[in-house]
């Protein structure tokens, strides 16, 4: 399993182990699953695509909706699926929340009053993203520090179960781990933050001449999807909708990049046993 923050190199330190092993990988990428989503998602190119078969990627529409749940089983399917031919898999990606469910299972999440979700979105039409997000802050901090930020549909999840629990939608999250059939590797890849910002200004300048603007602009009839709630789409709707200028969206898309990064490296340092290395040393399975 190779896990990091965005931008680290987990694509093609993913590919060049999963060659050595003569096997597949099951991506754990929250958004390269969607066909519709290319440029913003970073998805591997055709030839890496083409190298190396892979799960999840390209395997579903942004109409569908897919969460850690779905994914789980999915990935559990696909594993089944490798292991009939090989004694090892690969699994990479940056979505914690999906790896978790992969490695120890889903947690129950409680049901919430319909009223309550209803006065919530009703709260969030009315008010916008900040409001949702100060909410979030105040009434909880704990899932705060590793949400997507700027997702306001996990985030309205998270509120309503602390408006009809009380309590974190974290707290949720402690059960027994469910056993595996199959032993895990957990290999993290890092760099400096020097590093690690360097290859996020590039990326996003080499999304731009790759043609994110006019993608972005194609995506504009389903902003309101949650697939669509994506770094480096949402900012290029705010210049669409002249809000703010084309420079000022760039600036935004980096930032929030960095922010995102962050957040994935705050959530993956909790897991000790996540070995860490420079996507430049090699590894023996």
């Amino acid at each position: 399993m190779i896990v990091g923050p965005t931008a680290v190199g987990k694509t093609s330190f993913a590919i060049k182990l999963a060659r050595q092993l003569q096997t597949e990988i099951i991506s754990a990428d929250s958004r390269q699953c969607y066909k519709e989503l290319n440029i913003a998602v970073a998805k591997p190119s055709v030839d890496e695509l083409n190298a190396v078969h892979h799960y999840f990627i390209n395997s579903h529409s942004i109409h569908e909706e897919v969460n850690a749940g779905s994914f789980e089983q999915y990935a559990l399917q696909s594993a089944d699926k490798i292991f009939k031919k090989n004694t090892t898999a690969v699994m990479v990606g940056g979505t914690g929340l999906y790896i978790k469910a992969f490695c120890e299972g889903m947690d129950e999440v409680p049901k919430v009053d319909e009223s309550v979700r209803i006065q919530i979105q009703q709260q969030y039409a009315a008010k916008g993203l900040e409001w949702l997000q100060e909410e979030l802050k105040i009434k909880d901090a704990t899932f705060w520090e590793i949400a997507e930020q700027q997702n306001p549909h996990r985030l309205m999840r998270a509120l309503e179960v602390w408006e009809s629990t009380g309590r974190s939608i974290t707290s949720f999250h402690q059960h027994t781990k469910t056993e595996r059939t199959f032993n895990i590797i957990k290999i993290g890849l890092t760099l400096s933050k020097e590093e690690l910002y360097k290859n996020i200004n590039t990326r996003v300048d080499t999304m731009l001449e790759l043609g994110l603007i006019e993608e972005a602009r194609s995506l504009l009839p389903y902003r309101s999807l949650n697939a669509l709630q994506t770094v480096g789409y949402k900012e290029l709707f705010d210049y669409f909708d002249a809000v703010i200028s084309l420079e000022k969206a760039i600036e935004k898309i980096k930032n929030n990049t960095r922010h995102y990064a962050k957040r994935q490296k705050t959530w993956f340092k909790k897991d000790q046993s996540i070995k860490w290395i420079h996507p430049s040393e090699t590894i023996t399975i």
